[in-house]
Protein backbone atom coordinates (compact mmCIF):
# COMPACT_ATOMS: atom_id res chain seq x y z
CA UNK A 1 0.00 0.00 0.00
CA UNK A 2 1.72 3.31 -0.91
CA UNK A 3 1.37 6.02 1.39
CA UNK A 4 -0.72 8.49 0.80
CA UNK A 5 0.06 11.93 -0.58
CA UNK A 6 0.26 14.90 1.24
CA UNK A 7 0.17 18.44 0.11
CA UNK A 8 2.32 21.16 1.38
CA UNK A 9 1.23 24.87 1.37
CA UNK A 10 4.85 26.37 0.82
CA UNK A 11 4.43 28.31 4.22
CA UNK A 12 6.71 26.14 6.42
CA UNK A 13 5.48 27.02 10.09
CA UNK A 14 1.84 26.97 8.78
CA UNK A 15 2.71 23.58 7.65
CA UNK A 16 4.60 22.01 10.31
CA UNK A 17 1.63 23.06 12.05
CA UNK A 18 -0.59 21.30 10.41
CA UNK A 19 1.11 18.65 9.40
CA UNK A 20 0.79 18.29 5.65
CA UNK A 21 -2.91 18.02 4.03
CA UNK A 22 -4.38 14.84 2.94
CA UNK A 23 -5.16 14.67 -0.92
CA UNK A 24 -8.85 15.18 -1.07
CA UNK A 25 -9.45 18.39 1.03
CA UNK A 26 -11.01 21.47 -0.26
CA UNK A 27 -9.79 24.93 1.41
CA UNK A 28 -11.23 28.43 1.66
CA UNK A 29 -8.78 31.29 1.96
CA UNK A 30 -10.36 33.81 3.44
CA UNK A 31 -9.51 37.74 4.30
CA UNK A 32 -9.98 41.38 3.78
CA UNK A 33 -8.96 42.89 0.46
CA UNK A 34 -5.36 43.96 0.42
CA UNK A 35 -3.99 41.61 2.81
CA UNK A 36 -1.47 39.40 1.33
CA UNK A 37 -4.18 36.56 0.00
CA UNK A 38 -3.04 36.23 -3.19
CA UNK A 39 0.72 36.30 -2.32
CA UNK A 40 -0.02 32.97 -0.24
CA UNK A 41 -1.95 31.40 -2.87
CA UNK A 42 1.42 32.26 -4.74
CA UNK A 43 3.20 30.38 -2.17
CA UNK A 44 0.48 27.35 -2.53
CA UNK A 45 1.03 27.82 -6.61
CA UNK A 46 5.14 27.55 -6.17
CA UNK A 47 4.79 24.83 -3.56
CA UNK A 48 3.01 22.52 -5.86
CA UNK A 49 4.69 23.23 -9.09
CA UNK A 50 8.11 22.88 -6.96
CA UNK A 51 6.80 19.35 -5.79
CA UNK A 52 6.20 18.68 -9.33
CA UNK A 53 2.67 17.63 -8.98
CA UNK A 54 0.03 19.34 -11.71
CA UNK A 55 -1.44 22.76 -10.68
CA UNK A 56 -5.03 24.18 -12.30
CA UNK A 57 -5.08 28.11 -11.20
CA UNK A 58 -8.41 29.77 -12.49
CA UNK A 59 -7.64 33.45 -12.93
CA UNK A 60 -9.99 36.25 -12.84
CA UNK A 61 -7.66 38.89 -11.88
CA UNK A 62 -4.51 38.39 -14.45
CA UNK A 63 -3.86 36.95 -18.30
CA UNK A 64 -2.60 33.76 -18.18
CA UNK A 65 0.56 34.99 -19.83
CA UNK A 66 1.06 37.33 -16.21
CA UNK A 67 0.41 33.71 -14.48
CA UNK A 68 3.58 31.74 -16.54
CA UNK A 69 5.84 35.11 -16.27
CA UNK A 70 5.57 34.81 -12.18
CA UNK A 71 6.19 31.17 -11.95
CA UNK A 72 8.25 29.99 -15.27
CA UNK A 73 11.68 30.47 -12.43
CA UNK A 74 9.96 27.57 -10.58
CA UNK A 75 12.38 25.15 -12.63
CA UNK A 76 13.28 23.65 -15.43
CA UNK A 77 10.12 21.87 -17.15
CA UNK A 78 8.31 22.31 -13.87
CA UNK A 79 6.09 25.58 -15.41
CA UNK A 80 4.77 22.41 -17.91
CA UNK A 81 2.96 21.26 -14.58
CA UNK A 82 0.64 24.24 -14.55
CA UNK A 83 -2.71 25.02 -16.55
CA UNK A 84 -4.28 28.18 -16.64
CA UNK A 85 -8.31 28.87 -17.19
CA UNK A 86 -8.43 32.69 -18.02
CA UNK A 87 -11.47 34.41 -17.47
CA UNK A 88 -10.33 37.86 -17.84
CA UNK A 89 -8.25 37.94 -21.39
CA UNK A 90 -11.23 37.57 -23.72
CA UNK A 91 -13.50 39.87 -21.22
CA UNK A 92 -10.74 42.69 -21.90
CA UNK A 93 -10.40 42.00 -25.62
CA UNK A 94 -6.85 41.13 -25.13
CA UNK A 95 -5.05 38.55 -27.18
CA UNK A 96 -7.07 35.33 -26.90
CA UNK A 97 -5.77 31.84 -28.32
CA UNK A 98 -5.37 29.45 -26.36
CA UNK A 99 -1.91 27.50 -25.65
CA UNK A 100 -0.49 24.32 -24.18
CA UNK A 101 -1.01 25.83 -20.54
CA UNK A 102 -3.62 28.89 -21.20
CA UNK A 103 -7.30 27.54 -21.88
CA UNK A 104 -9.55 31.18 -22.03
CA UNK A 105 -13.17 31.01 -20.89
CA UNK A 106 -15.47 34.03 -22.01
CA UNK A 107 -15.94 35.92 -18.70
CA UNK A 108 -16.32 34.62 -14.96
CA UNK A 109 -19.71 34.11 -15.37
CA UNK A 110 -19.24 31.31 -18.28
CA UNK A 111 -19.30 28.46 -15.64
CA UNK A 112 -19.96 25.62 -18.44
CA UNK A 113 -17.19 26.76 -19.98
CA UNK A 114 -14.75 27.04 -17.11
CA UNK A 115 -15.90 23.57 -16.05
CA UNK A 116 -14.90 22.01 -19.21
CA UNK A 117 -11.64 23.55 -19.22
CA UNK A 118 -10.96 22.42 -16.16
CA UNK A 119 -12.00 18.86 -16.64
CA UNK A 120 -9.61 19.47 -19.62
CA UNK A 121 -6.58 20.21 -17.60
CA UNK A 122 -7.33 17.49 -15.21
CA UNK A 123 -7.80 14.84 -17.46
CA UNK A 124 -4.63 15.97 -19.49
CA UNK A 125 -2.63 15.58 -16.38
CA UNK A 126 -4.01 12.58 -15.53
CA UNK A 127 -3.79 10.36 -18.86
CA UNK A 128 -1.46 12.44 -20.59
CA UNK A 129 1.13 13.72 -18.14
CA UNK A 130 0.75 10.56 -15.76
CA UNK A 131 0.39 13.54 -12.50
CA UNK A 132 -1.19 11.76 -9.79
CA UNK A 133 -1.41 14.98 -7.51
CA UNK A 134 -3.03 18.03 -8.73
CA UNK A 135 -3.77 21.18 -6.91
CA UNK A 136 -7.04 23.24 -8.13
CA UNK A 137 -6.77 26.88 -7.10
CA UNK A 138 -9.13 29.46 -7.59
CA UNK A 139 -8.50 33.39 -7.36
CA UNK A 140 -11.45 34.33 -6.92
CA UNK A 141 -14.98 32.46 -6.16
CA UNK A 142 -15.70 36.37 -5.02
CA UNK A 143 -14.95 37.86 -8.75
CA UNK A 144 -17.44 34.53 -9.95
CA UNK A 145 -19.92 35.25 -7.37
CA UNK A 146 -19.99 38.99 -8.67
CA UNK A 147 -21.36 37.73 -11.64
CA UNK A 148 -23.86 34.74 -10.82
CA UNK A 149 -25.90 33.87 -8.30
CA UNK A 150 -24.84 31.95 -4.87
CA UNK A 151 -27.18 28.63 -5.94
CA UNK A 152 -25.58 28.32 -9.28
CA UNK A 153 -22.01 29.41 -8.10
CA UNK A 154 -23.06 26.12 -4.99
CA UNK A 155 -23.92 23.83 -7.55
CA UNK A 156 -20.50 24.59 -9.73
CA UNK A 157 -18.37 24.64 -6.95
CA UNK A 158 -20.17 21.26 -5.39
CA UNK A 159 -19.43 19.41 -8.42
CA UNK A 160 -15.68 20.74 -8.53
CA UNK A 161 -15.38 20.02 -4.39
CA UNK A 162 -16.17 16.59 -5.16
CA UNK A 163 -14.05 16.06 -8.09
CA UNK A 164 -11.06 17.52 -5.80
CA UNK A 165 -12.27 14.56 -3.11
CA UNK A 166 -12.72 12.08 -5.75
CA UNK A 167 -9.17 12.34 -7.40
CA UNK A 168 -7.46 13.31 -3.79
CA UNK A 169 -6.47 16.60 -4.93
CA UNK A 170 -5.82 19.53 -3.03
CA UNK A 171 -8.33 22.72 -3.62
CA UNK A 172 -7.85 26.22 -2.58
CA UNK A 173 -10.17 28.98 -3.49
CA UNK A 174 -10.39 32.40 -2.65
CA UNK A 175 -12.94 34.55 -1.17
CA UNK A 176 -13.11 38.18 0.07
CA UNK A 177 -13.90 39.08 3.17
CA UNK A 178 -16.75 41.90 3.58
CA UNK A 179 -17.84 41.18 0.14
CA UNK A 180 -20.39 38.33 0.57
CA UNK A 181 -23.25 38.27 3.61
CA UNK A 182 -22.71 35.71 6.21
CA UNK A 183 -25.23 33.77 4.74
CA UNK A 184 -23.58 33.32 1.44
CA UNK A 185 -20.26 32.70 3.84
CA UNK A 186 -21.66 29.86 5.40
CA UNK A 187 -23.10 28.18 2.35
CA UNK A 188 -19.98 28.31 1.02
CA UNK A 189 -18.31 26.45 4.27
CA UNK A 190 -20.21 23.45 3.48
CA UNK A 191 -17.79 23.47 0.68
CA UNK A 192 -14.79 23.10 2.23
CA UNK A 193 -12.89 20.84 4.80
CA UNK A 194 -10.96 24.35 6.31
CA UNK A 195 -9.83 27.58 5.71
CA UNK A 196 -6.68 29.57 5.85
CA UNK A 197 -7.86 32.82 7.93
CA UNK A 198 -6.26 36.21 7.38
CA UNK A 199 -6.26 39.14 9.00
CA UNK A 200 -4.82 42.36 9.37
CA UNK A 201 -3.97 44.16 12.67
CA UNK A 202 -2.45 47.37 13.42
CA UNK A 203 -0.30 47.39 9.83
CA UNK A 204 0.77 43.30 10.40
CA UNK A 205 -1.03 40.75 8.22
CA UNK A 206 -1.64 37.18 10.26
CA UNK A 207 -2.47 33.82 8.94
CA UNK A 208 -3.79 30.89 10.23
CA UNK A 209 -5.69 27.73 9.38
CA UNK A 210 -8.88 25.95 11.17
CA UNK A 211 -10.31 22.89 10.36
CA UNK A 212 -7.56 20.70 9.19
CA UNK A 213 -6.28 20.31 12.91
CA UNK A 214 -8.51 19.56 15.70
CA UNK A 215 -7.59 22.97 17.06
CA UNK A 216 -6.94 25.96 14.87
CA UNK A 217 -3.29 26.76 14.57
CA UNK A 218 -2.10 29.91 16.18
CA UNK A 219 -2.19 32.94 14.58
CA UNK A 220 1.43 33.86 11.79
CA UNK A 221 2.43 37.03 11.03
CA UNK A 222 3.73 37.01 8.07
CA UNK A 223 4.85 40.07 5.29
CA UNK A 224 4.59 40.24 1.24
CA UNK A 225 8.69 39.45 -0.19
CA UNK A 226 8.40 39.32 -4.13
CA UNK A 227 4.38 38.52 -4.42
CA UNK A 228 5.20 36.07 -1.73
CA UNK A 229 4.47 35.69 1.53
CA UNK A 230 6.92 35.06 4.42
CA UNK A 231 6.33 33.89 7.90
CA UNK A 232 8.21 36.39 10.16
CA UNK A 233 6.87 34.97 14.10
CA UNK A 234 4.19 33.55 15.94
CA UNK A 235 1.20 36.23 17.29
CA UNK A 236 1.50 36.76 21.10
CA UNK A 237 -1.43 35.32 22.47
Amino acid sequence: MSKMHKYYLGLKELDEAIGGISGGANIMLIGPPMSGKDSILNNIIAAGLSSEEGVIFLTTKVPGESVIEKFSGEGEGKINNIGIVDCISKSLGLGSNDTPSIKRATSPVDLTGIGVRISQFIEEFGKHKNIKDVRLCINSLSTILMYSNLQTVFRFMHVFSGRVTAIKALGVYVVEEGMHDEQTISTLKQLFNGVIEVKVENDSYYMRAAGLTPRPTRWFEYEVVNDMAVIRGVKDD
